[in-house]
C-alpha cells in the first residue's frame, strides 16, 4: 500500500513500514535544471564527453551525445573507434567526434581523451562499447575521476569490477534489470517494494546513485530513494536508454547533483517519450525521443543575469 504524504510515500508491507521514498515530478525537475546566466558564453552550460561507440553499435553514443545537447550543454564530445568515428561524424555536425585508435577501449586508446577531458563537465561511458574494454573503462574512470568530473555509466561500463573504483564519488549508474544482476549478482523481484528496497540497498553499499530503469524507474543514493512514473510501452524501442544517459549527463554538467539529476533525467526522458507517443503511436524511435526532449524542457528554462 502507497500512503500519500505530500510528495513523499511510505510504502506498507506485511503491515509494517519500510521505506520512504518520492515520486519525481516538475518541482523536482525545476531544482534539477540550473539557470543560464544571460552573460554566458559557449561552454558555460555544460560540456559532456560520451565514451563509446563500436563497429556494431555506433549509433549508441551519438544518441547520447545529442540528448546531451537538446537538454542544453553547449558542446557534446563522442570517443569512439575511428573505424566508426566517419560514421558518426556523418550523422550530425553538431557533434565532435575524437577517434580512437582501437576497437576495444584499451587503455592505449584511452590516453587520445586526455586532452579534452579537463574541458568538459561530466563524462558518460558505456554505450555501444565493445565488450573486453574494461581496462580503457577503468583508465579513464580513474582519470576522469582525479579531475572530480561527474559521471554517468551504462551499458557495458556496468559490470562488477568497476564498483570499487567509483565508490563514494559523484556517480550515476543506469542499469536494466539485466545490467542490475551483472553488477551486483543479484536477480531483481518482480514486486515494486523488492525493487526499491534492492536498489537502495546497493546504492547505500556503493555510495553512488542507481537508476533502474524499467516501467517504473527508481533511482536512489542510498538516502533518498524515488520513483518515476513518466514514459510509455512505446519505448522499448532501442536507443532510449542511451538517450537517457544523455539527458542525466547534462543535468550533470550544468550543475546538478547526481540524486537530483538522475530523477529528473528520468522524468524528463520518459516525458519526451509520451510526446513522441502521442504523434507517432506504439511506433517511435530513440531519436523521436530526441526531438520533444527542448519541448519537455522549455518549461523550466530560466535566465538570470
Amino acid at each position: 500500500m502507497l500512503l500519500d504524504q505530500g510528495f513523499t510515500y511510505i510504502l506498507r508491507h506485511n503491515n509494517s513500514f519500510m521505506m520512504h521514498f518520492i515520486e519525481v515530478n516538475e518541482e523536482i525537475v525545476r531544482k534539477a535544471v540550473k539557470p543560464r546566466k544571460a552573460s554566458s558564453h559557449k561552454g558555460q552550460n555544460g560540456v559532456v564527453l560520451v565514451v563509446g561507440g563500436s563497429w556494431m553499435y555506433h549509433g549508441a553514443p551519438f544518441l547520447s551525445a545529442m540528448a546531451a545537447l537538446r537538454a542544453g550543454v553547449d558542446l557534446a564530445y563522442i570517443a569512439a573507434p575511428e573505424k566508426t568515428a566517419l560514421s558518426i561524424r556523418a550523422l550530425s555536425p553538431n557533434v565532435i567526434v575524437i577517434p580512437l585508435t582501437d576497437i576495444k577501449l584499451t587503455r592505449g586508446a584511452s590516453r587520445r581523451i586526455l586532452k579534452i577531458l579537463p574541458s568538459v563537465d561530466s563524462v558518460v561511458i558505456g554505450p555501444g562499447l565493445a565488450e573486453g574494454s574494461e581496462k580503457g573503462i577503468e583508465f579513464v574512470i580513474g582519470e576522469a575521476l582525479a579531475l572530480n568530473k561527474k559521471l554517468v555509466l551504462d551499458a557495458t561500463a556496468l559490470y562488477p569490477g568497476v564498483l570499487p573504483r567509483i565508490l563514494g564519488r559523484k556517480v550515476v549508474m543506469t542499469p536494466h534489470a539485466g545490467e542490475f544482476k551483472r553488477v551486483f549478482g543479484e536477480e531483481l523481484s518482480g514486486e515494486l517494494s523488492e525493487r526499491i528496497d534492492k536498489v537502495r540497498e546497493k546504492a547505500s553499499e556503493s555510495k553512488v546513485t542507481i537508476l533502474l530503469k524499467g516501467m517504473i524507474d527508481i533511482i536512489s543514493d542510498g538516502e533518498k530513494t524515488a520513483i518515476n512514473k513518466t514514459g510509455t510501452p512505446a519505448m522499448t524501442t532501442g536507443g532510449t536508454g542511451d538517450v537517457l544517459t544523455g539527458v542525466v549527463a547534462a543535468l550533470l554538467a550544468k550543475g546538478a547533483e547526481p540524486f537530483e539529476a538522475a530523477a529528473a533525467g528520468a522524468w524528463i526522458n520518459g516525458r519526451a517519450g509520451e510526446e513522441a507517443t502521442s504523434i507517432y503511436g506504439l511506433h517511435i524511435t530513440a531519436t523521436d525521443v530526441i526531438e520533444f526532449i527542448p519541448k519537455v524542457m522549455k518549461t523550466f528554462d530560466v535566465v538570470v543575469e
